[in-house]
């Protein structure tokens, strides 16, 4: 025991030695970075904190000069200097944020400035350089101290992971410790089906056997992320009665020669020691990924490894392991190895869940809450269904724990109207009104253009003659709002519920299309082609993917279905271009003219919204009834 303590107490002190070595390293590196000065000797001081160039506004009297260098690049410069210092001030910004900080600051409050001529740029090469003159410094020091860096760093590397490939973290579950049933995997009955086949075909292999069945049972488990994958290995162990072993794929990258090849290897003798066990591989896409990509062959070796490992042992000594890999790729939207997908008999694809079975996932999640912090009477569990489209039971888990957290802070119980609350904070994230309660300009041209995306939401069913009641029942819209979100980096939006529907045709994808041009095509209703604002780009750039995705892949507007995708060495691209454009133009000039029809109603709901800050469906609904007359729209169509 004490020659124990003293071992342990050896690593303890060598750790802190090597961390102290770390530290001296650290500040040295950090005294060089903070000493970089531009070729004139004046010292420069980098930053990409925008409220910088703002607060040059109350300080112009001390500006000796403002210049922007590079203005037409991805990152512009502003270089600023104050008269009675010597530091040049240094500020990158994104090239989106330069247009409105020109227009906005520079502009507005006649802020001298000048472009940064290339003379200036060619004496001054620090200020383009994201680490410049520090770089070359830095380099040296690393040139003069690479053996001594790279022990630290293998010493570093040793202490706190071990040797690589001889200690990749794999947990071995027994039976009788691992959780839940395959009634907890609600609705899913396809995969439910797939998983007891699988069952059948482990504990019965003398009957496959008959038909020259006798390779190993490799199973794939692909689909999209929090769908129950990991679950699922661990319930088909349960029932066989396996031990599991868990790994991760990403263990497997060790980063030394033959790192992951080892620890496969050693993951495969402790399976095999034990007889009859599952090999769990978790998030191991990059396993499939086709060999040879990159001119290190030895990349390959752990993929090579596991292939030998798939297709089992001569000996009986592995013929009870079997292989469950879990990705969120599969071969159909990636390009996957296919000596490796041939090694897996059996492939489980998981699906997001549909309506019903999120109705029976979100009561599962809720019926697991105490009695009385649920208010049945007032649960509408189908509406919630409805609203969380395309979520997968994982997210689905996260609304019911937002909703329990929301209850807790409000001290009310969970209902229909908490539930869609944290259906929001969850998807959206939070909102804040304070942020536009000032920028009236902001908000009413934010009102119309979330107002522009709802009426060419609802514009097609007005024009087919249905009733109000019934394009309210087939609108998605949940709510309107002109206050800010952080997450998004936007001053308002408009939530809608998901759509189940995957197999859309040419006509709704350019339903949806003109869906996102409501909004920019409000813009220039209101206030003219030349005053479209920037806000507009988030939507440009989905409706180019999709009529990208309309001309260019699916060739939808031409009689020859060929994916032009793929033609990157002729003149084919040129010729799409010229359709897409076309296209565009067709449909945006499509939204212009019908939305100028609702440019009276628009303008009247405005106000209210700017007045409200927020229009639920039913307000928005409420309105309408008063406000709009369908006959001329229908008279119209």
């Amino acid at each position: 025991m004490f020659n124990l303590y003293k071992l342990q107490l050896a690593l303890k002190n060598t750790w802190v030695r090597v961390s102290l070595v770390i530290l001296a390293v650290a500040v040295v590196a950090f005294a060089i970075l903070s000493n970089e000065t531009a070729q004139d000797g004046s010292p420069v001081v980098r930053s990409q904190n925008i409220s910088e160039i703002t607060a040059l506004v109350a300080q112009r009297e001390k500006l000796d000069y403002l210049l922007i260098a590079r203005p037409l690049s991805d990152a512009p410069r502003y270089i600023y200097k104050f008269k009675d210092s010597a530091q040049l001030h240094v500020v990158k910004v994104p090239s989106t944020s330069h247009l409105s900080l020109e227009r906005e600051v520079l502009l507005k409050n006649s802020l001298p400035y000048a472009i940064a001529k290339e003379e200036f740029l060619a004496s001054h090469k620090a200020v383009l350089q994201d680490d410049g003159g520090t770089m070359a410094t830095v380099t040296s020091f690393v040139r003069r101290h690479a053996f001594d860096i790279f022990l630290i760093t293998v010493l570093l590397f040793v202490l706190k992971f071990g040797i690589p490939g001889m200690g990749m973290s794999a947990s071995v579950i027994t039976p009788d410790k691992l959780k839940g049933s395959m009634d907890d995997l609600i609705g899913m009955e396809d995969i439910k089906q797939e998983v007891l086949h699988l069952e059948d075909m482990i504990r019965n292999r003398a009957v496959y056997k008959q038909h020259n069945i006798d390779k190993p049972f490799n199973v794939m488990l692909t689909g999209p992320a929090g769908t129950g994958k990991t679950k699922l290995a661990g319930y088909l162990a349960k029932r066989l009665g396996y031990p599991l072993i868990s790994a991760s794929g990403s263990a497997l990258e060790s980063g030394y020669i033959g790192g992951g090849s080892k620890a496969l290897n050693a993951l495969y003798r402790k399976a095999a020691a034990r007889g009859n066990c599952i090999i769990f591989l978790d998030e191991a896409q990059a396993l499939f990924m086709p060999r040879g990509r990159g001119e290190k062959k030895w990349e390959d070796d752990t993929a090579n490894t596991l292939l030998g490992l798939l297709d089992g042992v001569k000996s009986d000594e592995g013929k009870g392991v079997i292989w469950v890999v879990a990705s969120n790729f599969d071969d159909n939207n990636s390009q996957m190895d296919e000596a490796m997908l041939r090694r897996f008999s059996v492939k489980i694809n998981f699906r997001l869940p549909n309506k019903a079975e999120r109705e029976e996932l979100l009561r599962s999640f809720l019926k697991r809450k105490e009695d009385g912090l649920v208010d049945w009477n007032d649960m509408n569990l189908s509406q919630v269904a409805e609203i969380t489209a395309n979520l997968s039971p994982a997210l689905l888990e996260t609304v019911v724990d937002r909703a329990s957290l929301l209850s807790i802070q409000d001290k009310t119980v969970i209902n229909t109207d908490l539930m869609f609350r944290a259906f929001e904070r969850a998807t959206i994230g939070l909102t804040d009104r304070a942020t536009t309660a000032e920028k009236t300009r902001q908000r009413e041209r934010i009102a119309l253009h979330e107002l522009g995306h709802f009426f060419m939401q609802i514009d097609p069913y007005l024009r087919a003659g249905l009733t109000l009641d019934e394009v309210k029942e087939k609108s998605h819209l949940l709510k309107i709002s002109t206050e800010s979100v952080s997450k998004l980096n936007a001053l308002g939006y408009v939530l809608s519920a998901g759509d189940d529907m995957s197999l859309r045709t040419l006509e709704e994808m350019e339903r949806d299309v003109m869906q996102l041009y409501g909004g920019v095509a409000a813009e220039e209703l209101f206030y003219g082609a030349r005053g479209i604002s920037v806000g507009s780009q988030n939507d440009i750039q989905k409706a180019t993917s999709m009529l990208d995705t309309m001309v260019n892949r699916l060739s939808m507007y031409s009689r020859s279905k060929l994916d032009y995708s793929q033609f990157k060495n002729d003149n084919s691209g040129e010729h799409t271009l010229v359709q897409l454009e076309a296209k565009a133009d067709e449909l945006y000039s499509l939204t212009l003219n019908s939305i100028s029809d609702y440019r009276d109603v628009m303008e009247s709901l405005k106000d209210v919204l700017m007045e409200r800050y927020v229009l639920t469906k039913d307000d928005v609904f409420e309105l309408l009834h008063e406000r709009l007359d369908p006959v001329p729209l229908r008279l119209a169509a």
